[in-house]
């Protein structure tokens, strides 16, 4: 039995030196405090954590946590933390990008990255906005919205994140709010316990191009009647005076007022391991339709997948107990040769 003990670190341990150069009362601020005060909650020694990033506000991630790290370029960020951890399986690898970087340039790789189900943490920091180059509207960025690149209103239908992580049959998807620090926290230990690709959105503000991003669900007064709070094994109740719920009505969902014919009895019991990904698609659609609440929290924990890195690495290690190690000259000089004489 190992008698090592486990480290004990501060919060403080993973901040930097480096000058945070993040616009005055940015989301960013919330979710970095989290992230670093999450990251010494694990009990994992800090050289062990690497955290890459893409392009964009959320990018400059690595900078301010104290742990190794890589500042990759646009969109790749999925596809080089990939590489790293089928080399390194052993270390904790977290990606943050942001909705352009992962969902426009770097979409096709989050696609991949998530059905590959490889142990990657993705924090995805989603703002309706591109903030680093000054306002354009992204992928995220709701029908008609006015910016820069979009002066009389874009007329793309937006992603919704988590439903493409489900699509791609994500084994972890969840979602919080940059303000809701405790909710957030929670949910990122979740995420760090997940052995496969963990996908958690985070809604944030960009109070410069996008201020009020997501004040239907961030106001006090509107968290309870706007907002869902998906725990698993209770049943899905949100108002106010905790008086509506969401229950199946065939193979939809649909919203009851409580105490109209219709007790938490009725509701639907949120099961976030269901094994099938429907479920969780569902809910990801809710607050899509007038009248139902945004869901937060954790939408799908299935952990009975195998991620890519081990079976990559189980595959190698058949082929060298049959074949031996490999040896590059032989492969470079393998197949059809020739000779170039002067």
């Amino acid at each position: 039995m190992s008698t090592a003990t486990l480290p004990v670190y501060t919060k403080k341990d993973f901040q930097t030196d480096q000058e945070i150069r993040w616009c005055p009362g940015c989301g960013d601020y919330a979710i970095l405090s989290a992230v670093q005060s999450v990251f010494a909650d694990l009990g994992i020694p800090r050289e062990k954590f690497v955290m890459i990033s893409g392009i964009g506000c959320s990018s400059r991630f690595p900078y301010y946590m104290n742990v190794f790290g890589f500042h990759t370029i646009h969109g790749r960020a999925p596809a080089i933390a990939t590489g790293l951890k089928i080399a390194r399986p052993d270390l904790e690898v977290w990606v943050a990008t942001g909705d352009g970087d992962s969902l426009s340039i770097g979409g096709n790789h989050t696609i991949h990255m998530l059905r590959r189900n490889v142990g990657l943490k993705v924090l995805l920091f989603n703002n309706r906005i591109y903030g680093l180059t000054k306002g354009q509207y992204s992928p995220t960025s709701e029908i008609g919205k006015k910016t820069k690149s979009t002066p009389y209103g874009t007329n793309d239908r937006p992603f919704n994140p988590i439903s493409l992580a489900i699509g791609a049959e994500a084994t972890f998807v969840a979602r919080s709010v940059d303000v809701f620090q405790g909710h957030l926290k929670d949910t990122l230990k979740k995420a760090a316990a997940h052995r496969g690709s963990a996908y958690t959105e985070i809604l944030q503000n960009c109070n410069i191009f996008n201020d009020g991003a997501w004040n239907g669900i961030t106001e006090k007064d509107a968290r309870s009647e706007h907002v869902v709070m998906l725990e698993h094994g209770k049943p899905l109740v949100f108002g106010k005076n905790r008086d509506k719920g969401i229950r199946m009505n065939g193979l939809d969902l649909e919203v009851v007022q409580l105490g109209n014919g219709a007790t938490e009895a009725d509701l639907l019991v949120h099961d976030e391991h269901d094994p099938r990904p429907a479920y969780a698609f569902l809910l990801s659609h809710m607050e899509e339709v007038p009248g139902f609440p945004t869901p937060i929290g954790v939408l799908r924990s299935w952990n009975n997948v195998p991620r890519y890195e081990d079976l990559i690495n189980q595959q190698l290690a058949d082929v060298q107990a049959k074949r031996g190690k490999g040896d590059l000259g032989k492969l470079l000089r393998a197949g059809d040769t020739w000779e170039v004489r002067a």
